[in-house]
Formats: C-alpha cells, sequence, structure tokens
C-alpha cells in the first residue's frame, strides 16, 4: 500500500527541517568563522592564564550551556553557572523560568555568591538577548574583569524591543558576539493547516557554534604547546583514569566536583 497523506506530509517536513538546519549551520560557519576563532582564543587565553571558563543560559538556552560541561572531549576547565529556578524547565510551572528572566537584580545577586572573578571567562547564551537576566549577566561580569562571549541572535536587536533597563541588548555588553543567525520567533517551517510556526532550531545551531569554538580553544592550546585539559568517555577503557588525572590537576578550577 502506498503512504497516507499524513505519513507523506511528515516525511516531507521531516526533510526540510534538515534542510533548514544544515542552511543555519552552513550560515554560522561561513558568517562567524572569524568570531569563533576570536572566542576560541579568548577562551585559550583564559586557560593558560590560569583562569576559570563558565557558561550559562536561562531556559532552553541552557541546554547549550550543559552541553559544555563535564562533556567527553571537551574542556574539563568548563562550570555550568547556575541561577535557581532558570536552568532548564524543571521548575513548576515552566512560566516561572521565563519570568525570572525579566527581574532587574538577579543577576547580579547570583554573581555576587558565585566562584566567577578578574580573569575568568563566562559564556552567555541567550537567543533573544533582550531579557534584563542575561543582559545584567554580561555587563556586571564585565565590570568584575571577567572576559564575556555572547551567543545570540542579532536579528532581534533590530525586531524587538530590549527588556532590560538600560535598553540595551546582550551583544552590547560581550567582548566577543556569536550571531546563531536565528529568525524571531526560533521557528523554520509553516503550513497553512497550521496556524503557528513550528520546528526551532536554535538548540542544534548554538551548540554546534560553541563545540567549533570549544574546538578552536583546544587547538589553540595545542599550539601554545598545552596540553588541553579534556576529558574521555567513561565508557571507553581508561577514560575514566584519564579523568582522574584531569580533575586532580585542575582541581581547583573545577566546581562541579565540589
Amino acid at each position: 500500500m502506498g503512504e497516507t497523506g499524513s505519513a507523506s506530509a511528515d516525511g516531507k517536513l521531516s526533510g526540510q527541517f534538515f534542510d533548514a538546519a544544515i542552511g543555519l549551520l552552513q550560515r554560522v560557519r561561513d558568517e562567524e568563522a572569524e568570531a569563533v576563532a576570536t572566542a576560541g582564543e579568548l577562551l585559550a587565553d583564559t586557560v593558560a592564564a590560569g583562569g576559570r571558563l563558565f557558561a550559562f543560559g536561562a531556559g532552553h538556552s541552557s541546554l547549550a550551556a550543559q552541553d559544555l560541561v563535564y562533556r567527553a572531549g571537551g574542556l574539563a576547565l568548563m562550570n555550568l553557572l547556575t541561577v535557581p529556578g532558570v536552568v532548564g524547565v524543571d521548575v513548576m510551572p515552566a512560566t516561572l523560568g521565563s519570568a525570572l528572566e525579566r527581574v532587574d537584580g538577579l543577576a547580579s545577586a547570583v554573581l555576587s555568591c558565585s566562584p566567577l572573578r578578574a580573569g575568568d571567562a563566562l559564556v552567555i547564551i541567550s537567543l533573544s538577548g533582550r531579557n534584563a537576566l542575561p543582559v545584567e549577566m554580561a555587563l556586571t561580569a564585565r565590570s568584575l574583569g571577567v572576559k564575556v562571549i555572547g551567543v545570540t541572535s542579532v536579528a532581534y536587536t533590530t525586531e524587538t524591543q530590549p527588556r532590560h533597563s538600560s535598553g540595551t541588548f546582550l551583544k552590547d555588553h560581550c567582548d566577543v558576539v556569536l550571531d546563531s543567525k536565528i529568525a524571531v520567533g526560533d521557528a523554520e517551517l509553516t503550513l497553512d493547516t497550521i496556524p503557528a510556526p513550528f520546528a526551532p532550531a536554535s538548540t542544534v545551531v548554538t551548540s554546534a557554534l560553541l563545540q567549533a569554538v570549544m574546538a578552536t580553544a583546544a587547538g589553540a592550546l595545542a599550539q601554545r604547546g598545552i596540553e588541553p585539559p579534556l576529558l574521555r568517555s567513561g565508557n571507553v577503557d581508561g577514560g575514566l583514569e584519564w579523568n582522574d588525572r584531569v580533575f586532580e590537576e585542575y582541581g581547583d578550577r573545577i566546581f562541579y566536583r565540589q
């Protein structure tokens, strides 16, 4: 028997989504190459100088931040900067996390209680870059002498209004900005029979962008004669022993084991 109409439509839509994601990945590869290189060098500079690495994202942006932490093949020094209530969508109700992103003063309170210090580097991920939390996080971190890498969609700066009291976006307070190229609304597909756009690609693209930065940082350290503090999978022979050595050597710069 032939495919049903719904199965055929589903197959076509899946292909369209893959094509859209691939197109975005090609764009960021080509258009953000210089920014990726600069961000990778910034992280390598931080590691070489004895600094620590942190990543922050709220809501679904936290997924890309978490993808960098305690990750096989990743830099062991990358730590998750957490803000209670906004890490992922585990808070109930989930809408509370979105509301907290709009609260002035929250980022400053979090940073004052965090281990972040001058000489460290902080990756801040926010698709829109318009809410108070990521803007204040970047602004305050830089005032403390922390280097900030922002990952955002620059399109939001021309198509939406900022929500922080300063009237600025995340990109305005970063040492390096990585533009994910995601369209406002984060939905790649439309269909006449579906009233809302659907199929977000921001997680795919943002994670790929950041892994490209991590690869660049590892290579930059190696070029300087510094062995990158990388983790291995615990599911390969010798992996746990390898990681134990890295944890022992860099324990004072790793906070997810304390």
